[in-house]
């Protein structure tokens, strides 16, 4: 390990490898939600069209309610997943 590593340490067991892989995989997800975010936030600053007569549309907020539910889903099943495998050990200490 070197002082210019923004890395985490390398793993001694297969448990600890798996949580580096889960963390990994979060924060892909995560820099794409901020990414996507940034990007329209900044294409709606620099919109100069608008729709006033939009007053409700079912198809927006049925996406509004999916998106973020599969994207929990993608996060949730393998923290659970590495949630059992820790706890499968047979002498914690």
């Amino acid at each position: 390990m070197t002082w210019s590593n923004f890395n985490l340490q390398n793993s001694a067991s297969p448990l600890m490898e798996q949580i580096i892989f889960f963390h990994d995989h979060t924060l892909i997800i995560l820099i794409m939600i901020t990414i996507l975010a940034g990007y329209l936030m900044l294409t709606l600053f620099f919109n100069k069209f608008n729709n006033r007569f939009l007053l409700e549309n079912q198809l927006i907020e049925l996406i509004w309610t999916i998106i973020p539910t599969i994207t929990l889903i993608f996060i949730a099943f393998p923290s659970l997943k590495l949630l059992y495998l820790l706890d499968e050990l047979n002498n914690p200490l």
